[in-house]
C-alpha cells in the first residue's frame, strides 16, 4: 500500500479544483505534481493562464494560487504498479472536505478517464459535485496532442 506524499494545494482563493488519480514514481519522488517530464500538465496549464512554464515547485504553486487553482488527487492510498493507472487496487480516497470547507470551489475537473471513474465511485455521492473529465496529460495518452490538450482544456476551464 503506497499512501499519498504530496498535500493538496489550495487557498481560500481557489475556485476550480483539478484531481488527478495518484502521483506517478516521478511525482512522488520529486514531492509534487505531475513531476514526469513529459506529461503535459503545467505545458497546458501555464499556457491556459498566459504566463511562462514554471519549473520550480514554489513557481508551480505560485501559478495555481494567482489562478485560483486547487489541485489535488483523489486517491489517498493504495496499491500500484509502477505509474500505471490500469494496476491500481485496493483505493481508499482523499477527503476533499479540507478543501471544499476553506476554498470557495465553483467547479470540479479530473484530469483523465480513471480520475474519473475513480471520483465517480468514491467521492461524487458523498459531496454531490458532479466533476467534469478532462482528457488526460499523461504521456500514455499519446492520441492527444499538447495542441489539442490545450483547447480542450480552455474551453472547459476558462
Amino acid at each position: 500500500m503506497i499512501v499519498h506524499p504530496i498535500n493538496p494545494i489550495y487557498d481560500e482563493n481557489s475556485e476550480i479544483l483539478i484531481l488527478g488519480s495518484f502521483p506517478s514514481v516521478k511525482s512522488r519522488e520529486e514531492g509534487f505534481f505531475y513531476g514526469h517530464p513529459q506529461n503535459r500538465f503545467w505545458k497546458v496549464v501555464a499556457r491556459i493562464c498566459n504566463t511562462p512554464l514554471p519549473n520550480s515547485i514554489e513557481d508551480k504553486t505560485k501559478l495555481l494560487h494567482d489562478h485560483k487553482i486547487a489541485l489535488w488527487d483523489v486517491i489517498h492510498s493504495c496499491e500500484i504498479t509502477g505509474s500505471a493507472d490500469s494496476t491500481i487496487k485496493n483505493v481508499q480516497p482523499n477527503d476533499l472536505s479540507a478543501i471544499l470547507d476553506n476554498a470557495d470551489i465553483k467547479k470540479i475537473f479530473v484530469n483523465g478517464k480513471k480520475a474519473e471513474s475513480l471520483y465517480k465511485k468514491y467521492i461524487e455521492k458523498k459531496i454531490g459535485i458532479q466533476a467534469v473529465c478532462l482528457p488526460s496529460t499523461s504521456p500514455a495518452n499519446a492520441a492527444w496532442s499538447e495542441d489539442r490538450l490545450y483547447e480542450f482544456w480552455k474551453n472547459e476551464i476558462v
